[in-house]
């Protein structure tokens, strides 16, 4: 059963270069592109760890205040489009 569902879904690697050639189409640079990822990848797992910055960090393998300051970051600059 678990073969049956795995050969329905497109690979990761098949996702991920269907997502950049999309990205590179609509014109969105480099700089975007990784910032746009890191903030996803980031908000997945400190949300999986029910917002503990601690455990998310050492999931990242970053140290939590980096982490910390990156969702600061993330937060006022999403501030500043909405306003």
């Amino acid at each position: 059963m678990r073969e049956a569902s795995a050969k329905m879904q497109p690979r990761l690697k098949d996702r991920l270069e269907s997502i950049c050639i999309e990205m590179i189409d609509k014109g969105i640079l480099f700089s975007e592109a990784v910032e746009q990822f890191q903030n996803c990848f980031i908000a997945e797992v400190v949300r999986r760890n029910d917002g503990h910055l601690t455990k998310a960090a050492d999931l990242l393998g970053i140290h939590r205040n980096t982490l910390a300051k990156r969702l600061s970051h993330y937060k006022a600059k999403n501030a500043r489009r909405a306003g």
